[in-house]
């Protein structure tokens, strides 16, 4: 492979493995029964459901980088590249608005009207597009300059966000805004409180801006020159960022005054974040000499219509057309149907790819 193509692979590498730990998470948690659902077997699995969002957000990020130093590149206005990224993120957040409206007619009459208005992952992500082109467009210079200062300005986004992400949900909540409006900021829909299972700007947006600060890492004159070195010291960053995520937690020191680790603390941001390090690192090794170097990966493939088979996906799990009785099945029989959408997924995939090569 040349070093393009290994940037590549070891993307959708990553995008294949949120796509497959997003099935096993949907495909258990809307099949299981109750019984099922106690045991250790789905705790685990829903463990591994906490790791697709971040993905997906981080990896957007880093693909915003790439796009923008490969534009740089060609001496392209830094206003064009800022448009171009924007506008690709109001496209990103119109799919997620029409993606909530199919979801919407398909449930009539089970599902309320403010499902329409929910905070999903494809609205976060199209944000998150929006605010990094904001991002690209304010870092100003030529060469390696520019460079830099986008790096530390993605990084400084990225603690910005999640630092005040503990107060925007508690004692610098925006109650005086509509719900609709306040959930973009805080996920609090229309349940009063902010919701940990929605994704709104605080705290999910700083997972964009950390890809977004890995991805202009990657195109430093140092990153080019020793390219498998600077993954070794993502890899090393990550393992250190978890470490010290640990220590802060475990401080005396109390920044807030409401501290909820688990779901918005600056300190697992931190941690998260290492985690996707250590697998960015991981892939790029797999990819690189391992056997993701080697012949036809069915990862690899799903991360390149990561879009479509996430999409298609949610219907035939949580929607009318679900193949398996919703809340009814053990975990033998929704094994089989969560292996039935990861095939009929991958041959989706691969259908469109061809398409698009016979299309092109």
């Amino acid at each position: 492979m040349t070093s393009s193509q290994q940037r590549l692979a070891y993307i959708d590498w990553m995008r294949g493995l949120a796509c497959a730990l997003m099935f096993q998470t949907h495909c258990y948690d809307s099949w299981l029964s109750a019984e099922a659902k106690r045991s250790e077997f789905f705790r685990y699995s829903q463990m591994g459901g906490t790791l697709p969002a971040p993905l997906f957000i981080f990896l957007a990020g880093v693909s915003v980088a790439l796009v923008t130093e490969k534009l740089r590149g060609k001496t392209v206005a830094r206003n064009a590249i800022a448009k171009q990224v924007m506008l690709r993120g109001l496209e990103v957040f119109g799919l997620g608005i029409l993606f909530r409206v199919q979801e919407f007619v398909l449930g009539i009459p089970i599902v309320p009207w403010t499902d329409l208005l929910r905070v999903d992952v494809l609205n976060i992500l199209g944000i998150s597009m929006v605010l990094m082109g904001v991002v690209c467009w304010a870092a100003a210079g030529e060469g390696m300059a520019v460079r830099t200062w986008s790096l530390l300005a993605a990084i400084a986004a990225a603690a910005v966000v999640a630092m005040a992400t503990p107060a925007v949900w508690t004692t610098w909540r925006p109650r005086f805004l509509p719900w609709p409006v306040e959930s973009y900021l805080n996920g609090v829909h229309i349940l009063g409180k902010p919701q940990v299972w929605l994704f709104p700007i605080f705290p999910w947006t700083a997972f964009a801006f950390a890809g977004l600060a890995v991805g202009f890492w990657l195109y430093t004159d140092f990153a080019k020159k020793w390219n498998g070195w600077s993954f070794i010291l993502l890899g090393a960053a990550g393992a250190a960022a978890i470490w010290i995520s640990m220590l802060l937690d475990g401080s005396r020191v109390q920044l807030y005054a409401m501290y909820d680790y688990w779901h918005t603390s600056p300190n697992f941001f931190l941690a998260r974040c290492g985690v996707l390090l250590l697998i960015l690192f991981s892939a790029n090794v797999w990819c690189r000499w391992g056997l993701g170097f080697v012949g036809w990966s069915p990862l690899s493939q799903l991360g390149k219509t990561s879009l479509l088979v996430y999409w298609v996906h949610i219907e035939f799990v949580y929607g009318r057309l679900s193949i398996l009785p919703k809340g009814q099945c053990g975990i033998v029989g929704a094994s089989f149907g969560l292996a039935a959408i990861f095939v009929s997924m991958l041959l989706l995939s691969l259908a469109r790819t061809r398409w698009k090569v016979n299309n092109a």
